[in-house]
């Protein structure tokens, strides 16, 4: 039988991890799939479960040096050991500031007029940071030799130990020379700092989860035998009815089957327009009920109501395999080797085929090793994204860490959710249209005096637009709503009828000379309500969710990089078509389904496209996940805020170009900084190996050699400064 399983994997220290898991898995008999997600820590198993079990899959993440564990896909994942990961790794960072920073003051300020007992000082100091701090490395290290393979940890762990052990030779047997003990510890602590920070960006995926869970209605009033009771969500069962009053959450999905309202859907389909309901009209489960009670008859209980289905789409998407491979550890799984080929063979060639004698051949291999370093490595991608992110951050662009912005430097599509992103996600009155026999003003005082009483999903609006007016409302009587037309009222004994084209025919009321007004307005996807005294028409309220002012432009500056632009919305395709043409929009999705909306991600990526999803409502988190790059709008929820890897807190479709742009004048900088951190590499791996000493007498020491590590380093974080001055 076929089977999904998700696995919570801890110990991943690179991209080369990531594949050692997959690779070891798919070899499974049984197994037809098996993802890893490196930010996420999960790895997603599609298995025959006749054939295999979970337990084989753990047996075989330990195997390879890992910790797994399995968890269950409707249930938000547990943060209490990414907060003990977390905790220990500060633990660890704070610590290694505390001995490295001494270790770095006595080594760079005194070594020409050292203090008493200055080395074994720093020898005491910097032990603690190498095997306690740097411990991990080590482990990375030897987990990857077992698996005939090296990553970051292995280049961590062979330069560290080769400028340590070096240190102790000199110190406790040489009893002269330089030693290097201010190198090993200040880059463990680097490194550490750089897992800390990467740590953070990336440990707020389950978070996510857990808030969409809390939405959920805790309680729900059930009639059975003819008694109202209360019982707890989890005991509602399919089939029950359920009695829902004015301001309660709705516990699940279901049908009406007497009473109407208005509802207020925004948190799950991102309309911001509440919708009326009556009898046979569909409610979703954890959205809210402005007015009125009714009785529903659920339909869908526990892991089928629509807000579970899409807690689980989040978990599949954010399960999905990283499409970004660090380009370091690229570099490292072939560096590493050679590194390690070139000083073995220095130390042959120097001690057995020359008279040059151990201390030489030691010298020669040590410095090999010190050159060989990977701190410029190590600091050329993080330094570069440091920078980058706190630029953005000034700018209110939030980007969740590097792999954010090395994916979007490649983006190529765009897909915009409409409510809240494209427009303001409010409605407000866009058009008066006064007959001949009245104002705007009048006009708008007789609607905003009926409407006062009125608990129509639109009434807020034009209450709002006659506050902005100073307008003063009259006193009503006779109110009566009619769900789904409108309302009929009495002022100053005159009858007043104010709704949609069914309430006029309703009452026999010719509106024939507003009708091209009408039909006009509706296509531009806007809400036209009539009003008339008796028989005559007074004239026009239309209401809409009015465009944002700088999206267009924002969609204009998009297409000036080249990038195609799509919008999704829950609305019929005339109003879809309105506001895509309106602001500039190639193509559009119109009626869409809340969960829906990451299946139109997921097909444009199956065209070859890497896809970013901008939107701001719980219903945008699944396609935001699904995305390769999600952006989610500050003024948004914070799910879908957390769910995105890029946060845009001035809720401007502007910072969208703006953030695509430092993410390329970044990873143009990362490939600068590469070639410096290989450069010195390429250049002094042979000086120090003494390629040239039989020429020139010269060989590279360990000594010049840290010091050609260190200014590889500075090189490179100097470069990565100089996006602060870019303009984006």
């Amino acid at each position: 039988m076929e089977k999904n399983v998700l696995i919570h994997i801890e110990g991943m220290s690179c991209a080369s991890c990531v594949a050692k898991i997959e690779g070891a898995l798919s070899k499974e008999k049984g197994i037809f799939n098996a993802t890893v997600n490196f930010s996420t820590k999960k790895a997603k198993v599609e298995f025959d479960s006749d054939k295999t079990n979970e337990e084989k899959f753990l047996n075989i993440i330990k195997k390879l040096g890992y910790s797994g564990e399995v968890i269950d896909e409707n249930q938000p994942t547990e943060t209490h050991s990414e907060n003990k990961s977390l905790k220990k790794l500060k633990t660890k960072l704070i610590l290694g500031i505390v001995l490295s920073v001494p270790v770095f003051i006595l080594g760079m300020f005194f070594s020409k007029n050292p203090i008493p007992y200055q080395d074994y000082i720093m020898l005491i100091l910097a032990t603690p940071v190498q095997f306690y701090i740097g411990s991990q490395f080590y482990k990375g290290a030897w987990n990857a030799l077992k698996n005939k393979t090296s990553n970051m940890d292995t280049l961590i762990a062979l330069g560290t130990s080769a400028a340590y052990l070096f240190s102790v030779y000199v110190i406790l047997i040489a009893k002269e020379g330089h030693q290097y003990l201010e190198a090993s510890a200040v880059l463990i602590t680097l490194v550490i700092l750089g897992k800390y920070l990467e740590a953070i960006a990336t440990g707020k995926t389950s978070e996510a989860i857990t808030k969409l869970m809390e939405l959920g209605a805790k309680n729900a009033t059930v009639i059975r035998n003819g008694k109202e009771i209360k019982i707890p969500i989890e005991e509602v069962k399919e089939g029950d009815r359920i009695l829902v009053k004015p301001g309660e959450k709705i516990p699940v999905d279901g049908i009406i089957t007497s009473g109407h309202s208005s509802i207020d859907e925004s948190m799950v389909t991102g309309e911001s327009i509440p919708i009326e309901k009556t009898v046979d009209d569909s409610v979703i489960g954890s959205t809210i009920n402005k007015h009125g009670s009714f009785i529903f008859k659920a339909t869908k209980v526990g892991k089928e109501t629509t807000l579970s289905r899409i807690i689980k789409l989040i978990e599949e998407a954010q399960t999905k395999k990283a499409p970004i491979q660090r380009f370091a550890d690229k570099i490292s799984s072939y560096f590493v080797p050679i590194v390690i080929i070139i000083a073995i063979l220095t130390f042959i060639f120097w001690y057995f085929f020359t008279s040059m004698g151990t201390s030489f051949a030691l010298i020669a291999t040590v410095a090999v090793l010190v050159i060989a370093c990977p701190c410029a490595l190590g600091l050329a991608t993080p330094t570069a994204i440091m920078v980058s992110t706190g630029k953005g951050a000034k700018k209110g662009i939030l980007i969740k860490g590097g792999d954010s912005l090395e994916a979007a430097h490649k983006i190529d599509c765009i897909v915009f959710d409409k409510t809240g992103t494209i427009t303001k996600g409010k409605p407000e009155v866009t058009d008066i249209v006064p007959s001949e026999i009245t104002t705007k003003d009048k006009l708008l005082t007789f609607a905003a005096s009926i409407e006062n009483n009125s608990e129509h999903p639109l009434a807020e609006a034009i209450i709002e637009k006659a506050k902005s007016r100073k307008i003063k409302h009259k006193k009503v009587s006779n109110f009566k709503a009619i769900p789904g037309k409108g309302i009929v009222a009495k002022i100053m004994l005159r009858e007043y009828h104010f709704g949609n084209q069914k309430l006029m025919e309703d009452k026999h009321i010719d509106i024939s000379s507003f009708i091209n007004k009408i039909n006009s307005l509706s296509e531009e996807g806007k809400t036209v309500m009539i009003l008339s005294e008796e028989k005559k028409v007074l004239g026009l309220i239309a209401v809409s969710d009015e465009i944002k002012e700088d999206s267009a432009e924002a969609i204009k500056q998009i297409h000036q990089l080249g990038i195609e632009t799509y919008m999704i919305s829950g609305d019929n395709a005339k109003t879809a078509s309105a506001i895509a043409s309106t602001v500039g929009i190639d193509k559009f999705f119109a009626d869409v389904l809340p969960e829906e909306k990451a299946k139109h991600v997921k097909n444009l990526q199956s065209l070859g496209k890497t896809v970013a999803m901008i939107g701001d409502g719980i219903n945008d988190a699944p396609a935001i996940a699904q995305a390769d790059i999600g952006v989610a709008m500050g003024s948004g929820t914070d799910v879908a805020m957390e769910t995105g890897d890029i946060v845009l807190m001035k809720d401007s479709l502007l910072d969208v170009p703006k953030a695509i742009k430092l993410s390329k004048i970044t990873m143009s900088k990362i490939r600068q900084n590469m070639f410096w951190a290989l450069i010195y590499n390429i250049v002094g791996i042979p000086i120090a190996a003494g390629v040239i000493y039989p020429f020139t007498g010269w060989l590279l020491n360990p000594m010049i050699a840290g010091g050609a590590m260190a200014l590889s380093s500075v090189s490179v974080i100097t470069n990565s400064l100089t996006l602060k001055g870019k303009k984006l």
